[in-house]
Formats: structure tokens, C-alpha cells, sequence
């Protein structure tokens, strides 16, 4: 039993060490198929552009667009219990609780529930979390 085992795992080995080359066309293919998001470099190639080139912000987004972009899919929805933008009911107790109250559900979610961190916003600023609460605010009382 032992030796067919072992037969088993040197074939397992072999196959995957098979998958993980790649010839020169496959990874072109996948290249090309990368490049209209990106650039794809191995650790060591000196071939890739170099280090990143760095956006220019044209300042902080304001709180529609960071609405629009990361908060809008639940709080338009109601999704994960999420309260929905306009619905007065729904937000009076959470604005009632006050505008730091709400910026730190913003910034830091809300454990137990389907609000994380900044909407999932990773690249989002606090202050544009704090401008997109402001936004749904507005929108509700």
C-alpha cells in the first residue's frame, strides 16, 4: 500500500511542478490579456517599466462620487440591513446619535452587521467617508 501511495504523491509532484511552466506563448497570452489593467513583472525582471507611476489627485472626492463609487450598492438597496438614502424613518435614530457617531460607522463599519470600514473603501480618506455620510445625511431627513 505504502509503495503505491508514494507512487501517487511523485506523480502529484511531477504534474504540479508540470502546471506552474509556462512557455514563452502562454505567458504572453496572459500578458496581453493583463495589459489593458496592468502590467504583469517576476521578481528579479529588470524588463518592467520600473516602480509605479503615482496618480495626480485632483483632491478629495467629493461625498456623491464616494457615495456613488462605494456606498451607493447597499444604501440604495437596503442590502445587509443597510439603511436606504430618503428613508427618513431609517436614518432619524442613527442621526440623532450625532455626526461623530456616524463618521466612526463610516470610517471604522459597524461589528455585528454588514457595515465594514469604510463601505469597503479602502482607498477612501476619512474625510471623504465623513463627506459621503454628509451626503446620505442630507439625503435623508
Amino acid at each position: 500500500m505504502s509503495r503505491i501511495v508514494f507512487s501517487c504523491i511523485a506523480v502529484l509532484l511531477a504534474a504540479s511542478a508540470f502546471a506552474v511552466d509556462l512557455t514563452d506563448s502562454q505567458r504572453a497570452e496572459i500578458e496581453a490579456r493583463i495589459a489593458p489593467v496592468g502590467e504583469s513583472c517576476m521578481q528579479g525582471d529588470n524588463s518592467c517599466g520600473g516602480a509605479a507611476a503615482a496618480v495626480a489627485s485632483s483632491g478629495p472626492r467629493s461625498g456623491e462620487d464616494v457615495y456613488n463609487a462605494a456606498c451607493m450598492a447597499c444604501h440604495s438597496t437596503g442590502a445587509g440591513g443597510a439603511p436606504k438614502v430618503g428613508d427618513v424613518a431609517a436614518w432619524a435614530e442613527r442621526i440623532a446619535k450625532g455626526n461623530d457617531a456616524l463618521y466612526s460607522s463610516g470610517v471604522n463599519g459597524v461589528a455585528g452587521t454588514g457595515m465594514m470600514a469604510k463601505g469597503g473603501c479602502m482607498n477612501c480618506s476619512d474625510e471623504e467617508v465623513h463627506a459621503a455620510v454628509d451626503y446620505m445625511v442630507v439625503g435623508s431627513q
